[in-house]
């Protein structure tokens, strides 16, 4: 499912909030769930590792966990997913061969080789502890009647810390399972995690005990939450986190990063979901106070879609994005994380742009966890018609994406005034052609913005949008001042 069916429901034209639903809620009285202590988040002795992929190094590791008091708790938030087309596709087969992205030719720079790896997070000096959102922050027995054990019959079991790739500290879960479906699941959370992990960051030996349909770790996991046994499903957490952690330091994982090409769309879906899950779900009830008929209207391209505008652009670690009107900002964070490139949004409306804050703090916890290092992020707050340090942004930018579906006729001329200070083959992503049909250069017109876009219309499939599951049509404008200047000489302009 995707996040945006929480936004707005499916349709071809952007609509207003949904009205409010009554549902019936359960609530658990005090004999039903007794807490007699606090979650205990730590990790038990370390005990022998069983050992898997071929005997390695001994290296020694730390396995303590951080236990200081969770940061503030959040209102239980709709689970969402940041998904597309690749979710129905995922197997755990390894990571795909991406395609080929096309090289930029415009500009001075020079194309460089992205360092994927974000040395800090694999280090092991400090204790690894930074600002970020645990799931059991806003997904624990607290919040009743919104959540309930998983493991009723356990009630000892109820929570775990899960070590990610990374030195950095474990995120803490309970193992509470939602009342409703659409609430965020923690058990799935972690589930999706692990199988990320594996197919990712794992050598192919490992990563096939892993997935062994008979004793992996992942299948056993999976029996013991069919089971309704706390006691093994936290036994089998605490084993991962054993051998995560001796594969990281046995550089396990930082070859592999080194190595690895652009990433895995799977990949950065489950970072993206994780920072919505836990900053944009709980407050995304905020999104739905627009206007209709305005410039102020939300909506989102998906992640798909938003990689293929990167590869079809050739976007690289070396070029300057910008997206105008870039809402909670999730393409702003995936430009910085798929492509590893400086990043810049700007947004008009207060409500996004405080989410989109948080979205970015948060962002940036979960690329440590992963142990990812992602390009800078700018994102600028106020109308991108007037904020003069994205005109700036603009200058220098070699792609630019404006989500302009529901813009009105006025906003996109005022917009396409601003094209004339691009750079020479910058291009401009749109979902409405800022050229008029037909247009074509006149004595008249000499100074129209229009005749320095080169546009070319391209499609896209089905489920690329939040606002409707039709496939549809979306335009790539490129800055060409050739066309005008051969007009000027052939006319004998000056």
């Amino acid at each position: 499912m995707s996040f945006f069916n929480l936004i707005q429901k499916k349709g071809s034209k952007p609509i207003p909030p949904a009205p409010e639903s009554i549902r019936k809620e359960i609530v658990y009285g005090a004999s039903t769930i007794k807490r007699t202590s606090s979650p205990n988040f730590a990790q038990p002795k370390p005990r022998p590792l069983r050992p898997i992929g071929g005997p390695r190094k001994v290296t020694k590791v730390r396995t303590s966990v951080s236990l200081s008091k969770t940061s503030q708790r959040r209102k239980p938030s709709t689970q969402t997913r940041l998904v597309s087309d690749s979710d129905s596709q995922s197997s755990d087969d390894g990571v795909e061969v991406p395609a080929k992205r096309v090289k930029l030719t415009h500009g001075n720079r020079t194309s460089r080789k992205r360092e994927l790896r974000c040395k800090i997070a694999f280090s092991e000096d400090g204790n690894g502890v930074f600002p970020m959102v645990h799931a059991a922050d806003f997904a624990s027995l607290d919040k009743l009647p919104k959540y309930r054990l998983a493991f009723p019959e356990d009630s000892e079991f109820h929570a775990v810390a899960l070590q990610y790739p990374s030195a950095s500290q474990q995120e803490k879960f309970e193992l509470v399972e939602p009342v409703q479906s659409d609430d965020f699941k923690p058990l799935d959370d972690i589930k999706e995690t692990l199988e990320v992990v594996v197919n990712h960051y794992m050598p192919a030996t490992d990563a096939s005990t892993f997935k062994d349909d008979s004793h992996g770790l992942l299948r056993r996991l999976k029996r013991a939450r069919e089971k309704k046994d706390g006691a093994l499903y936290t036994a089998l957490i605490h084993e991962w986190n054993d051998i995560v952690i001796r594969l990281r330091c046995d550089g396990v994982f930082s070859e592999i990063l080194d190595k690895l090409g652009p990433l895995d769309l799977r990949l950065i879906e489950r970072i993206l979901t994780q920072t919505y899950a836990r900053t944009v779900s709980p407050r995304v009830s905020t999104l739905r106070q627009y206007e209709n008929g305005t410039d102020n209207v939300y909506g989102e391209l998906l992640p798909k879609f938003v990689s293929d505008i990167f590869r079809i652009t050739g976007l690289g670690p070396e070029h300057v994005f910008v997206d105008l009107g870039s809402g909670v900002g999730n393409v702003v964070l995936q430009a910085a994380l798929e492509i590893g490139c400086e990043s810049w949004g700007c947004e008009i409306m207060e409500n996004a742009c405080v989410l989109a804050s948080l979205q970015e703090q948060e962002f940036k916890a979960r690329c440590r966890l992963w142990g990812i290092a992602s390009g800078d992020i700018n994102l600028q707050r106020g109308d991108f018609l007037e904020n003069t340090t994205i005109h700036k942004a603009l200058q220098k930018a070699d792609v630019v994406l404006i989500n302009n579906q529901a813009f009105t006729p006025t906003l996109n001329d005022h917009l396409t005034s601003h094209f004339l200070d691009l750079k020479e083959g910058c291009q401009v992503v749109s979902l409405k052609s800022f050229v008029p049909t037909g247009h074509k250069i006149t004595s008249r017109n000499l100074n129209s913005a229009y005749n320095v876009l080169d546009v070319a219309e391209k499609h896209y499939y089905s489920a690329c949008v939040s606002w409707t599951d039709a496939p549809g049509s979306y335009f790539i404008s490129r800055k060409d001042s050739s066309g005008l200047q051969r007009f000027m000489e052939q006319n004998r302009v000056r």
